[in-house]
């Protein structure tokens, strides 16, 4: 069965944020991690081997505005996702934004349940001014919910050639 175009973009979106992932904590933390492939629903996004054990990867997007999203994503974004970053818009402080915005993609995911032993979750954000210092700034006001499936939770800030990582959970 053919996939649609947009469940196509989808799994390039998340194979590209998890491929920038796993170069980036290779570089940082000097463990091995390869071969990505992608899952089917009801497991994580893909999954890969870490130090030749295997491990799944939840991918969510954080986009600090409308404009912003339909640019990195190259067309119109759906009624609820523009509904959705239309809210997230009238709060003027970037910091405010991102705290809400991440806090909101957290309780979305930590309602899901997975197939798998092993699943992080690893947010890629696309905001110029989200970096990882400023995701430091802000950790104790991030709060993943009590009971969520993921082992650990990961924040991919900045630019593809130079992108940083940070543990956020």
């Amino acid at each position: 069965m053919s996939k649609s175009k947009g469940e196509q973009e989808k799994i390039r979106l998340e194979h590209d944020a998890a491929k920038l992932f796993m170069r980036t904590y290779e570089k940082e933390s000097g463990q091995v991690i390869r071969h990505i492939w992608h899952n089917k629903p009801r497991k994580p996004d893909t999954s890969c081997m870490l130090n030749g054990e295997h491990l799944d990867i939840e991918i969510a997007h954080l986009y600090g505005s409308e404009l912003e999203a339909m640019k990195y994503l190259g067309r119109d974004l759906t009624e609820e996702s523009k509904l959705a970053l239309h809210l997230l818009e009238h709060s003027e402080d970037v910091n405010e934004r991102l705290v809400t915005a991440l806090n909101l993609i957290l309780e979305n995911k930590s309602k899901k349940r997975y197939h798998s032993d092993r699943v992080w979750l690893v947010i890629r954000s696309v905001h110029p001014e989200w970096d990882a210092d400023a995701i430091k700034h802000l950790l104790p006001r991030i709060k993943a919910p009590k009971g969520h499936p993921f082992n650990q939770i990961w924040m991919v800030t900045g630019e593809n050639e130079m992108p940083g990582i940070i543990r956020i959970d």
